[in-house]
């Protein structure tokens, strides 16, 4: 069991990857927007973040390079509608261990985040 936080200003995103998550046996914490996510990781220390990139306030870029200021050996996946091979790159490029595209496949949630619980 691992804890995961669930980074998406949609509430439907969140409660969708939480069944999914919880189902799966880990512990499921959530933040709506960038500052919430860098508070929650910052005090909870999570073992995976699942990170969306098109939020408002804060974009899911800058909320990857802070956690990753915070924490360089942080485990985030990255969760995007964008399918584009340059998206996937620069999430890469900024740390980023997994990249799941929307509509999410619960299968693919699952393997990204016990992939990236195997990294570092």
């Amino acid at each position: 069991m691992a804890k995961v936080l669930i980074v998406d200003d949609s509430a439907m995103s969140r409660r969708m990857l939480r069944r999914i998550l919880e189902e799966a046996g880990h512990k499921v914490t959530e933040a709506e927007d960038g500052m919430v996510a860098i508070e929650k990781y910052f005090l909870d220390k999570p073992d995976v973040v699942l990170l969306d990139l098109i939020m408002k306030g804060m974009f899911g870029m800058e909320v990857l390079q802070k956690i990753r200021q915070i924490d360089e050996r942080a485990r985030v996946v990255v969760a995007s509608a964008d399918i584009q091979t340059s998206t996937r790159a620069m999430t890469e490029a900024e740390g980023a261990l997994g990249f799941v595209t929307k509509p999410f496949v619960e299968k693919e949630i699952i393997a990204a985040v016990d992939l990236a619980l195997k990294e570092r």
